[in-house]
């Protein structure tokens, strides 16, 4: 529809939604910096959206039962700020659209879910937001089960551009959701066949509505810019049995007279003279950033018309017994379970009286065997490789169309999709979700782990299979770098866990934190219990300890992680034999270790002793505990790969790089 129609046929609609347009001209202009196409673009739909379909109440941005909006295409992030603005969410004033992309402002370039309640989750790296929205749609669908629908009743829209659906995580988002058949979630596709280099024809040919079609999703289509054509689409996504992707066809930059349907609208200013330009097409004749009253009273109407569905659903709740009110709001809150406490002393008691054997990979199923009964909200996965990450302990059932009462995912071999749609069930509420892989496939889940230290969501990275002892599959499936990347982004704790006491305190920081996700790194083969005395305290919580201290004068100090822990204290007891007087330090954590006073980390790693760390993985992290906390590089020397590993039995390649116990105490000796 073009405008003069537009304008003549549907003037209140018109004004609404030239009100998200000039905001977003204006914000962009004053920033000198940002997407003003995309918002102008896809404004009518998103009016007809909040107006007609989206069950929200911005005077309280985070009720439960509330439909979740996603902006998949952050880029345009003026459209979801100028919405909540116009719709009255109490923190989007318009000063701080005015300061759109300026430093100390919640309208950030992309939106950020820590800065305001009204922002679901963040977006701007393309198809983390669809992705995200799959595991929203997972969260809604087991809430609903579990609580009921009268409780749990709500849909997850998602608005998503040309970007968006090349991205490779699209692929797997799309076909986890159709198998899936989350009907509660609609994608709106802005199909504007431009992107930042030119037309889309310039670098694809995909038949968009062929590939949905194809992942088991329905297929619908209108014209963006005619509403009622809009309302149509909308209102019969609504009514699917079946996940829908909705073909909005738009011009990007709509109605400027030199930049529409070009690249000139996606990622920088109009110019001056063009928003004069366009806002004369549009008839807006106002001064910037100014909405006129009667336009603004709408839009605020409209964000406060879901205040009756809202106060509704509070009866509801209300109508449950208190028992029941409390679970559902500690789950939805993520709050901490007593129950947790008490499963995890009891299965390190255990452990330390029985020393078992076992790999760090079958103790995290010990674990989740014990802590999964006492917390309904986990939702566990693994991408294809269930039978190796040991990620689904029993009695969970399959979560699927048939049982949304299960509690595992088969996430199939989607890394990066597990990944974000573990962020988006943390987000959702009322879901602690973990996922599994191995350790060197944590490079397809990248993306989506970096956004979840980024968003302090707590998800769980379950990676097995974490050094060469994984053996004969060889290089292309050993991790030598992956702890060090894992250890060098912000915000997130890297579990390297020695034993099944470790490992159980390791699982009980990662359930109880509510920011920070947790990466388990897990060994394939069997480790002896080192820690044979039982404490309730977690130890693991400092991140490193004095597993086993001299006995004479202290010599050298041993730091090691995971499956090296055993050959440190092998080395100590060759050291020892000498007379060389030799600490053990567990390093099961290096963030939480550099997290600590500074006199605690001074008790462990005193000044004088030669180090040695033991790592089968780059020195890389190493560095700040042999070099720095008074160390010294002439008293320092690690043990560990220095290049990548090969295919052979786990045994053989521990000879062949050198990473015994005999090679440690060489170490040692050399430096005394």
């Amino acid at each position: 529809m073009d405008i003069a129609t537009l304008r003549s046929t549907h003037p209140e609609h018109w004004k609404k939604a030239c009100a998200i347009r000039a905001l977003a001209m204006d914000a962009v202009q004053a920033a000198n910096s940002g997407h003003p196409g995309m918002p102008m673009g896809m404004a009518d739909v998103a009016t007809v959206l909040f107006e007609k379909h989206l069950k929200f109440d911005a005077s309280q941005p985070r009720w439960g039962d509330r439909d979740r909006f996603i902006l998949s295409a952050g880029h345009g992030s003026m459209l979801l700020y100028a919405l909540m603005h116009l719709t009255g969410y109490q923190d989007m004033t318009i000063d701080q659209i005015r300061a759109f992309r300026q430093w100390g402002s919640i309208t950030a370039g992309h939106p950020e879910n820590f800065l305001s309640p009204g922002i679901e989750t963040t977006t701007g790296p393309l198809g983390q937001g669809i992705a995200n929205a799959v595991g929203f749609a997972i969260a809604e669908e087991s809430l609903r089960a579990r609580f009921g629908a009268k409780i749990v009743d709500h849909r997850t829209w998602v608005i998503a551009g040309d970007g968006c659906l090349m991205e490779g995580i699209s692929h797997e988002a799309i076909g986890l959701a159709g198998m899936q058949k989350l009907s509660r979630l609609i994608v709106l596709w802005d199909n504007n066949s431009i992107s930042i280099d030119g037309a889309v024809s310039l670098s694809d040919v995909t038949d968009q509505r062929a590939r949905f079609a194809a992942a088991g999703w329905k297929v619908l289509h209108c014209d963006g810019h005619d509403p009622a054509d809009i309302d149509r689409a909308l209102s019969e996504a609504k009514r699917s049995d079946r996940p829908v992707l909705v073909d909005c066809k738009t011009h990007i930059g709509f109605g400027s007279p030199k930049k529409q349907d070009s690249a000139g609208a996606h990622g920088s200013p109009l110019g001056p003279d063009e928003i004069k330009a366009t806002k004369a097409i549009y008839g807006w004749d106002h001064d910037a950033f100014v909405i006129p009253a009667d336009i603004l009273k709408s839009w605020r109407a409209i964000g406060a018309q879901g205040a009756a569905a809202r106060t509704e659903w509070e009866t509801r709740l209300a109508a449950l017994s208190p028992a029941k009110q409390a679970e559902f709001a500690r789950q939805m809150a993520h709050g901490p379970s007593k129950k947790l406490t008490a499963a995890i002393r009891a299965l390190k008691a255990d452990a330390s009286a029985k020393a078992p054997k076992v790999a760090t990979r079958k103790a995290s199923e010990m674990v989740l065997a014990a802590v999964n009964p006492v917390l309904p909200e986990t939702i566990g996965g693994s991408a294809d490789l269930t039978g190796s990450n040991l990620t689904n302990a029993g009695g969970l059932g399959i979560f699927d169309a048939t049982n949304r009462k299960g509690r595992y995912i088969h996430f199939g071999i989607r890394e990066h999709g597990m990944a974000a749609a573990m962020n988006g069930m943390f987000l959702h509420g009322g879901v602690r979700p973990y996922g599994g892989t191995f350790l060197c496939f944590t490079d397809y889940a990248r993306g989506a782990m970096r956004l979840s230290a980024l968003m302090g969501v707590p998800a769980v990275y379950v990676m097995t299979h974490d050094s060469i002892g994984l053996g004969e599959d060889g290089p292309t499936h050993q991790p030598v770098e992956h702890l060090a990347i894992c250890r060098a982004t912000p915000n997130t704790w890297t579990f390297r866990p020695a034993d099944l006491v470790e490992t159980a305190e390791a699982w009980e920081l990662a359930l109880t934190t509510d920011r920070t996700p947790s990466v388990l790194a897990l060994s394939r083969q069997n480790l002896p219990t080192v820690r044979t005395r039982h404490t309730a305290k977690n130890l693991t919580a400092q991140g490193g300890y004095v597993l086993a201290d001299a006995t004479g004068k202290r010599m050298a100090i041993l730091m090691a992680s995971g499956s090296e822990v055993e050959i440190a204290l092998k080395a100590r007891d060759l050291l020892e034999a000498e007379a060389i007087g030799t600490r053990v330090v567990s390093m099961p954590c290096m963030e939480l270790f550099a997290a600590q006073p500074e006199s605690y980390r001074r008790k462990v790693l005193p000044a004088g002793p030669v180090r040695v760390a033991v790592e089968a993985a780059v020195r890389q992290p190493w560095d700040r505990f042999l070099l720095g906390e008074r160390g010294r590089e002439a008293r320092a020397g690690f043990v560990g790969m220095e290049d990548f590993g090969a295919s052979a039995p786990a045994e053989r390649l521990y000879q062949e790089f050198g990473i015994t116990a005999e090679k440690v105490a060489e170490r040692v000796k050399a430096m005394l």
